[in-house]
């Protein structure tokens, strides 16, 4: 799929792997539709723009159906077609089986998990006309454990057997579907998260020790992986690992 002028939804796309994709699509000539919770992606449209690049932002919650549905409508009305969709929102909640609460259970699941079934659901009848295609971002945990990621690793192992379904239920209608699977990535929400710990330093090292690359990778790695998924038309219901070597 040659990329520019297609247009491209990104849920999750104030930070992280969602602003590094939403700017390397922009840079490739795709208009891109930036939702975050926060008006955080507003600032990566408003980046998009400076940029001479064409964006779009929708605020909303894609865990709560009017807000995911809104999102598609918008996207729809503004640019007449939907080409892409890349199912990036997500949370990252510590905890055990034992010692997670029932609310952040519900909530992981709601953002990590239902997103991609509403917003799929809305989007499909766009993508059919364009024969478009999703991108899901699930994680190397979904196939390998790591200490207190209870409720964020059964979301992750969702999404990657729900890409499987939906790249099969869509085949026939010629869209794609397949997603990535980053290793640890560094960017805000894991810095907040590491410093949490009661010594960051060592919490870092040890978060780095999972990668036998010996670092963390880069928002804009995990970006590139999206373009190759999106351009490479042979490419469904694949699981791309890019985790510096976590899952060997």
């Amino acid at each position: 799929m040659e990329i520019k002028d297609k247009v491209i939804i990104i849920t999750g796309a104030g930070a992280g792997i969602g602003a590094a994709t939403a700017l390397l699509f922009a840079k490739r000539g795709a208009k891109v539709c930036c939702n975050s919770i926060s008006n955080s992606g507003l600032k990566i449209c408003k980046k998009i723009k400076n940029e001479g690049g064409e964006a779009v932002f929708y605020r909303g919650d894609v865990s709560k159906i009017e807000d995911s549905e809104n999102i598609i409508k918008k996207t729809v009305k503004k640019y007449g077609k939907i080409d892409i969709l890349f199912n990036n929102a997500g949370i990252v909640i510590p905890g055990a089986a034992d010692n997670t609460h029932i609310e952040d259970w519900e909530r992981t699941l709601a953002v990590n998990v239902t997103s991609i079934f509403l917003l799929t659901k809305f989007a499909i009848p766009a993508l059919r006309e364009t024969k478009g295609c999703i991108i899901n971002t699930s994680s190397s945990v979904a196939i390998k454990g790591v200490k207190d990621r209870f409720a964020y690793t059964a979301s992750k192992g969702a999404i990657l057997s729900m890409t499987k379904a939906m790249a099969m239920d869509y085949i026939d209608a010629g869209i794609r579907v397949n997603c990535i699977c980053p290793g640890t990535v560094d960017s805000p929400s894991l810095r907040n998260r590491l410093s949490k710990f009661d010594d960051p330093v060592a919490a870092r090292k040890n978060f780095i020790s999972r990668q036998p690359l010996g670092r963390f990778g880069t928002p804009e790695e995990i970006a590139k992986g999206v373009l190759f998924l999106v351009s490479s038309s042979f490419c469904t219901g694949t699981s791309l690992f890019l985790d510096g070597g976590m899952t060997i």
